[in-house]
């Protein structure tokens, strides 16, 4: 239970644009206070300003970190609205929100708003000269943030920085969840043991939701623990509503309390990257299809798409697609499905083939890729 909750923390900081920020405040606080007793303690004097000096210094740079907030912030929502449209809702949550350069440069936006009207909340008599030149060190960091910002979301909505980016995070999962190299092509395909009917079946309880991701290694000690089979019934990525089927046990496994299992399934709303390997495929599937709509019409883009594809499939073709079943020790442990080969071709070619069959790039590249 504990390890599901870090994991589902860890998911919503780094999907969440608002953590960083929220982070930034109680690090302000602390920061204004330390600075004043260093200041105490040093004694500094290198600005030299005076009353009326450090207060216009710190009226304009909280006016500055307000404005560089406000227009982000209304830049976001365009931008999403706009990439939402264009492309694919898909990529708000795996590539906009997650994107490291907006997240930290709004947290600190956040954080020199923060800290210059603490400082200046402080100044009464005399002007505490350290905090002073924080603040004013940090309002010219915001500038060049900001300036920084422009480029880099310039760059980050344009379709072929999106797909890069969408294919990368499919190929890290990729080898993560199928971290063997090729066996070649005279690998045993699956082989499914007949177990027979199960002892038990656990159902899902709750509300329904998607799988995101699945603690194997627990399910493996806990099918090693009682001597049984443990069968995960879905994939990952797969919707499951309430009182479907979650688990079969068979033999020991049929003991292993219900909470137990539950506990090493993580649920959400929506599809991620962090275990799906198929996400990939159809994030950059939905572009390209998206593109070949008559309301937007551009096959480059569904092109561009394509190349990512033919990344993705040749990295698939790599790797050793294992069988479902999880063998420790000589003996099966754990039936886990995962996505074979043919399932990623079929998804790869199917929907741009059909959508794409009249346009002449899109049968060109598709030819060059079957033929790689």
């Amino acid at each position: 239970m504990q390890l599901i909750g870090w994991k589902q923390l860890k998911s919503t900081f780094s999907t969440s644009l608002w953590a960083v920020p929220i982070l930034a405040i109680p690090f302000a606080m602390i920061a204004t206070r330390a600075l004043h007793w260093l200041d105490a303690q040093t004694e500094w004097t290198l600005l030299g300003f005076g009353v009326t000096g450090a207060q216009t210094m710190l009226q304009a740079a909280v006016t500055a970190a307000l404005s560089f907030l406000v227009f982000t912030f209304a830049s976001l929502l365009v931008a999403i609205q706009v990439a939402s449209g264009q492309l694919t809702p898909r990529i708000i949550a795996t590539t906009l929100l997650r994107n490291e350069v907006v997240r930290y440069t709004v947290g600190l936006f956040m954080f020199t708003l923060l800290f210059a009207v603490s400082v200046q909340g402080r100044i009464d008599a005399k002007v505490h000269q350290l905090p002073l030149f924080v603040a004013s060190a940090l309002a010219v960091a915001c500038f060049a943030a900001f300036l920084y910002l422009i480029d880099s979301a310039s760059k980050l909505l344009r379709p072929i920085t999106i797909l890069t980016n969408v294919g990368n995070s499919g190929i890290a999962v990729i080898k993560d969840v199928y971290p063997e190299p090729s066996l070649g092509p005279d690998v045993a395909k699956n082989q499914r043991q007949k177990l027979g009917s199960p002892d038990r079946v656990i159902q899902h309880r709750g509300t329904s939701s998607i799988v995101l991701s699945v603690d194997i290694n627990a399910l493996v000690d806990l099918a090693k623990s009682t001597g049984g089979v443990i069968e995960f019934v879905p994939q990952v990525g797969d919707f499951v509503a309430v009182d479907e089927p979650l688990f079969k046990l068979y033999g020991g496994a049929r003991s292993i309390d219900a909470d137990v299992l539950h506990s090493a399934v993580d649920f959400g709303s929506e599809r991620t990257l962090e275990q799906d390997p198929t996400f990939a495929f159809r994030i950059v599937i939905d572009i390209a299809l998206k593109a070949l709509s008559p309301a937007i019409n551009d096959p480059t883009t569904a092109v561009l798409a394509i190349d990512q594809l033919h990344r993705l499939l040749r990295s698939v073709g790599k790797r050793h697609l294992r069988t479902d079943e999880i063998v420790e020790a000589g003996h099966l442990r754990v039936i886990f499905r995962t996505p074979n080969w043919d399932d990623f071709v079929n998804l790869t070619f199917s929907e741009i083939r059909a959508n794409g069959a009249g346009n002449l790039q899109i049968v060109r590249r598709l030819r060059a890729m079957i033929e790689n």
